[in-house]
C-alpha cells in the first residue's frame, strides 16, 4: 500500500480518491473547497492545506483538475508541487493538452520530480465504478511501478513514453465524443421534426449502424428523460474542443468538421451556461429547430 496525495476532489476526483482509500491506500488530500475536503476526511483521508503541503508529505501525488491554468498553478506556483520536499512523482489526470503536459513535466523534472501524463475518460460513473479508460505516457519504469494504483480507477492503456502523448489520445477521444453527441442531436432533430418518437428513434439507431456513445448512453440517460445530468459540464467540453483544435493546429493537421462542432458548443455555452451539463447541446439543437427530443411516453 502507498501514501498517495490527491489534489482536486470534483465530480471525478472525489470518487477516484475514495476508490484508492477503499483499496487500502492512505490518501492525503487537498481541495480549495473545505466542505468537500471534509467529506473525504470523514471517510479516512488526511487533509492538507495546499499542494505544497501535499508534496511535502507524500512521494506520489495525483490530481484531477478542470483547466490547464489550474494545473500549472498547482504544479508550478509558489505553493505548488515544485517546491515540495518529499514528492518524487506526479500523476496528472486532467485534460490539459500536450503542450501544457510537456511544459509542466519539464519544469518538474528539473527538480527531480517525474510527471506521469495520465488523463482519464469515462465520466462520473466510470470514476465511481472504477471503469475509466486511463491513458498513460511516462517512462516505462514509472508506469510499471504505478500501474497497480491506476488499475484501481480503471482500464489502463500505456500509450508510450513521449511526454504529452496521453493528452493527445484523450483529446482525440473527447473530440469524437463531442462530435457524436452533436451529430446525433442534429440527426434526431430531423426525425422529431417529421413526427417520430425520439425514444423509438434511439432504439432503432442502437439496433442499427448509426449507434454511437451518444445514442447508447447520453440520450437514454440524460436527454430522453430531460434530466441533463450526465456529469460533465458544457464548459469542460468546450475547453476540450478548443484544446483539440490547438493540438491539430500545432501538428498542421487540417480539421474541417471540428469548427462546426466547436461552434455548436459555443452556442450551447452562451445560451445554457458554462455550468450546464454537456448534454445540453441537445437543447441548443431543439431551440434552433423548434422541437423536443424528450421521449413521448
Amino acid at each position: 500500500m502507498m501514501d498517495i496525495g490527491f489534489i482536486g476532489l470534483g465530480n471525478m476526483g472525489f470518487p477516484m480518491a475514495r476508490r484508492l482509500m477503499n483499496a487500502g491506500h492512505h490518501v492525503v488530500a487537498y481541495d480549495t473547497r473545505p466542505e468537500v475536503l471534509a467529506q473525504l476526511v470523514a471517510l479516512g483521508a488526511a487533509a492538507a492545506v495546499s499542494p505544497l503541503d501535499v508534496a511535502s508529505k507524500v512521494e506520489t501525488v495525483m490530481s484531477s483538475l478542470p483547466t490547464p491554468a489550474i494545473v500549472r498553478a498547482v504544479a508550478l506556483g509558489p505553493d505548488g508541487l515544485l517546491n515540495g520536499t518529499k514528492i518524487k512523482r506526479f500523476i496528472e489526470m486532467s485534460t490539459t493538452g500536450s503542450q501544457t503536459a510537456i511544459e509542466v513535466g519539464q519544469a518538474l523534472r528539473e527538480r527531480g520530480i517525474q510527471m506521469i501524463d495520465s488523463p482519464v475518460s469515462g465520466g462520473v460513473n466510470g470514476a465511481v465504478n472504477g471503469t475509466l479508460a486511463v491513458m498513460v505516457s511516462a517512462p516505462q519504469q514509472d508506469f510499471d511501478l504505478l500501474k497497480p494504483v491506476l488499475d484501481i480507477i480503471g482500464k489502463v492503456f500505456f500509450v508510450g513514453e513521449k511526454p504529452g502523448l496521453a493528452q493527445t489520445m484523450k483529446l482525440v477521444n473527447n473530440y469524437l465524443s463531442a462530435t457524436a453527441l452533436a451529430v446525433t442531436s442534429e440527426a434526431m432533430s430531423v426525425g422529431a421534426k417529421a413526427g417520430l418518437d425520439p425514444a423509438l428513434m434511439i432504439s432503432v439507431i442502437n439496433a442499427g449502424s448509426g449507434r454511437n456513445s451518444a445514442s447508447q448512453d447520453k440520450f437514454p440517460k440524460s436527454i430522453l428523460p430531460g434530466t441533463f445530468d450526465f456529469g460533465f459540464t458544457t464548459a469542460l467540453m468546450f475547453k476540450d474542443l478548443l484544446l483539440f483544435k490547438q493540438e491539430a493546429d500545432y501538428m498542421h493537421v487540417p480539421t474541417t468538421i471540428a469548427p462546426e462542432v466547436h461552434a455548436l458548443w459555443q452556442a450551447t455555452h452562451d445560451h445554457e451556461g458554462a455550468d450546464s451539463d454537456f448534454t445540453a447541446v441537445a437543447k441548443e439543437v431543439e431551440r434552433r429547430v423548434g422541437i423536443s427530443l424528450r421521449a413521448k411516453s
